[in-house]
């Protein structure tokens, strides 16, 4: 099961902003699940949002 370090993985091996669902693909779960773990990360200051629908790490 995915969690938040998991979603933090995925943007570290990234070389460009993520959509939710790209992320949700590449763990095998829901979009919404990731949209929550990236509610949580942007409140925590890890990740935010270059443009709409997009996010990367701070």
């Amino acid at each position: 099961m995915a969690d938040k370090d998991a979603v933090l993985k995925v943007f570290k091996n990234s070389d460009k902003p993520l959509r939710p669902g790209e992320i949700a693909k590449e763990l095998g779960i829901e979009s919404k699940e990731i949209s929550k773990y990236i509610k949580e990360l942007r409140e925590e200051g890890k990740v935010y949002s270059p443009k709409q629908c997009f996010y990367a790490l701070k």
